[in-house]
C-alpha cells in the first residue's frame, strides 16, 4: 500500500509547487473550466432524459411484470449515471489536455524548473497530445459500456463498474500525464512502458487519486493543473538521477 499512497501523495506534492506559482494554476483552470462548461450541459441533459433512455436500452423489459422492470430499469438507470460520469471523465480530461496543451506544458516545465532544472527537449507536441486524449476517451467509453452492461447486475454491478473504471482509467491518465515531461527527456512510448513497468503500483495510486476528484463537482478544473504538476514530480520520483538537492527538499517539506 505504501507505493500506492506514494503515487497518491504525488498529487499534493504537485499542489506545494504550483503554491509558488499561483498564476500558472489559473492559468491551467481556464481551458479545463471551458471543457467542463461544454460537457456540464450535455450531462445534465442526460439526466434529465433519464428515464426515456433507460427504457429506450430495455425494450426488452417492456413484457416484463412492472415491478421487475421497473427495478430492472432502476438499475440501468444508475448504470447510465456511473457510466456517464466516467465517459465524462476520459472525455474531459481527454479535450482537456489536447486544448489546454500550450498552457499544461508551460506548468510542467515550471515546475521542472522550480525542483531543479534538467535539459529539456521540445516534449510531444500537438498531435501526439490529440492521439493520446483519444486513447483516454476510447477507454472511457469501453469502461462505460462495462458499467452499463454491469448495471443489469443488481446492486454490485454500479459499484464494480465503478472501481473497474478508476482502475482503468486512472491508469491511463497517469501514464498520458507522464508522457509529457518523459518525452521531453527523448523517451518514446516503448522506453517510457520499461521505465514505469517497475513503478506501476506509484503511477497507480497517482492515476486512481487523480481519477477520483473527477467525481467531485467541478473537482476535475481543479486538479488538471494540480495533475500536471503532480506527474512532473513523480518522474522525478522515477528517474532517481535526476532527483538533486531541490527534489530533496521538496519531498522533504511535503
Amino acid at each position: 500500500m505504501s507505493e500506492y499512497a506514494a503515487g497518491a501523495a504525488c498529487l499534493g506534492r504537485g499542489w506545494r509547487l504550483l503554491r509558488q506559482r499561483p498564476r500558472l494554476l489559473l492559468l491551467g483552470m481556464v481551458p479545463a473550466f471551458l471543457v467542463w462548461l461544454v460537457l456540464a450541459a450535455a450531462f445534465v441533459a442526460l439526466v434529465l432524459h433519464l428515464t426515456d433512455i433507460a427504457g429506450w436500452v430495455t425494450p426488452f423489459a417492456d413484457d416484463w411484470a412492472a415491478p421487475v422492470r421497473d427495478a430492472t430499469r432502476f438499475f440501468v438507470g444508475i448504470a447510465l449515471v456511473v457510466g456517464s460520469v466516467l465517459l465524462w471523465t476520459a472525455t474531459f480530461t481527454a479535450l482537456t489536455l489536447a486544448v489546454g496543451d500550450p498552457f499544461y506544458e508551460r506548468i510542467w516545465r515550471a515546475c521542472e524548473d522550480l525542483i531543479g532544472p534538467v535539459k529539456l527537449g521540445d516534449g510531444l507536441g500537438f498531435w501526439p497530445s490529440v492521439i493520446g486524449g483519444i486513447k483516454l476517451a476510447a477507454v472511457g467509453l469501453a469502461t462505460s459500456l462495462l458499467v452499463l452492461l454491469s448495471g443489469l447486475i443488481p446492486v454490485v454491478g454500479p459499484v464494480l463498474g465503478i472501481v473497474l473504471g478508476l482502475v482503468l482509467s486512472g491508469r491511463l491518465l497517469a501514464r498520458e500525464l507522464l508522457g509529457r515531461p518523459l518525452e521531453a527527456r527523448g523517451l518514446d512510448r516503448a522506453a517510457q512502458r520499461t521505465l514505469l513497468d517497475p513503478h506501476r503500483r506509484k503511477v497507480l495510486g497517482f492515476g486512481v487519486a487523480t481519477q477520483a476528484c473527477f467525481f467531485v463537482p467541478l473537482g476535475g478544473v481543479l486538479i488538471m493543473p494540480v495533475a500536471v504538476a503532480g506527474a512532473t514530480v513523480l518522474a522525478r520520483d522515477v528517474l532517481p538521477d535526476e532527483r538533486g538537492p531541490a527534489y530533496a527538499g521538496e519531498l522533504r517539506a511535503w
